[in-house]
């Protein structure tokens, strides 16, 4: 059973279906206008748009991770479009984020992208 939410719901939609990693990845390309996140316990988050001031910080915030990376070189940085996989299984897309680049570079093509704790 996979539980949707979303904050402009008044309450949350209840699905009874199961989405395997490869069905998560599908249904966030098939809706490319929608951004979803899925917790542990596999309920989806359809996350809205930004407001200004939020959307203003978190420019601000990939840009000065982006710079910070610039100039040390030490991995690689990546913008609220990015999702990740967490060791405890949830698909979240953070603000910003980085990767130690030994940890980038041992990637194959096929692996997804680690998460930026574990």
């Amino acid at each position: 059973m996979v539980s949707v939410a979303s904050p402009l719901m008044s309450s949350a939609l209840t699905l009874r279906i199961h989405l395997s990693d490869e069905q998560f990845f599908q249904l966030c390309q098939d809706n490319s206008d929608l951004q979803f996140e899925r917790t542990a316990l596999g309920e989806l988050i359809i996350m809205p748009p930004t407001g200004g001031i939020t959307g203003d910080r978190n420019a601000d915030l990939t840009f000065q991770l982006r710079a910070w990376n610039r100039q040390t070189r030490l991995g690689k940085s990546f913008d609220s479009s990015t999702g990740f996989q967490l060791p405890n299984g949830a698909n979240r897309s953070p603000d910003a984020s980085w990767v130690p680049i030994d940890r980038w570079d041992a990637l194959t093509p096929t692996e997804p992208i680690p998460s930026p704790n574990g």
